[in-house]
């Protein structure tokens, strides 16, 4: 099968909307930042992932100096709260370029939540929110800051809740993919990890 060949050195920005096409679904951190003048800032991140369970660390990428950078680099807190499915229009609205004065609380119309351990809020409409204490940053040239936290609390919604466990389709997270296109869950599976005494040879 013929395969294109893309070279990152001649690409240049280009390479953004490429790999945003190739690496997907990808899951959306909301974060909630305070900034230094006490502003509430709620803005998505598609790139975000765990990085370590013990301890509990998250990481989710600002690409550019954005308000959730500063403020966590200046607060040394944030909150990640899960994007559900029926909140997809205040989500995107979330990532609107407002001033840096104004909350996007109140300019999309989202209720706030004392978090408990941190001082930025969490998100009242969603689902989960992991509050955590800035751990370190790391920086990739001046296009991309990958930021850790350390999660200190994880507050879930009973709601959601089956058994002990949060359940995906109650869940019901949104992911990012290429352009402008968004995901829902769609068809979920099962499959048992199998080990290596089960596999036949």
């Amino acid at each position: 099968m013929p395969r294109r060949d893309y070279d990152p050195s001649a690409l240049g920005a280009a390479m953004y909307p490429l790999l945003n096409s190739i690496v997907l679904p990808r899951p959306i951190a909301w974060v909630s930042t305070l900034s230094a003048a006490g502003v509430d800032n709620l803005a998505p991140h598609s790139y975000f992932t765990i990085s370590s369970v013990t301890p509990p660390v998250v990481q989710f990428t600002s690409v550019g100096s954005k308000d959730s950078l500063r403020n966590a680099l200046a607060t040394g807190e944030f909150v990640v709260c899960l994007c559900p499915e029926e909140l997809v229009e205040q989500v995107n609205r979330t990532a609107t370029d407002f001033p840096p004065d104004v909350s996007e609380y109140d300019a999309v119309g989202l209720t706030r939540e004392p978090s408990l351990r941190v001082r930025p809020c969490r998100v009242v409409e969603s689902p989960v929110a992991i509050e955590c204490r800035l751990l370190d940053t790391v920086d990739f040239g001046e296009s991309a800051t990958v930021v850790f936290g350390q999660v200190v609390w994880v507050a879930v919604d009973e709601r959601v809740l089956r058994g002990e466990q949060p359940a995906i389709d109650l869940l019901r997270p949104l992911a990012r993919l290429g352009g402008n296109q968004w995901s829902t869950i769609g068809e979920v599976s099962e499959h048992r990890r199998v080990p290596f005494a089960d596999v036949s040879t």
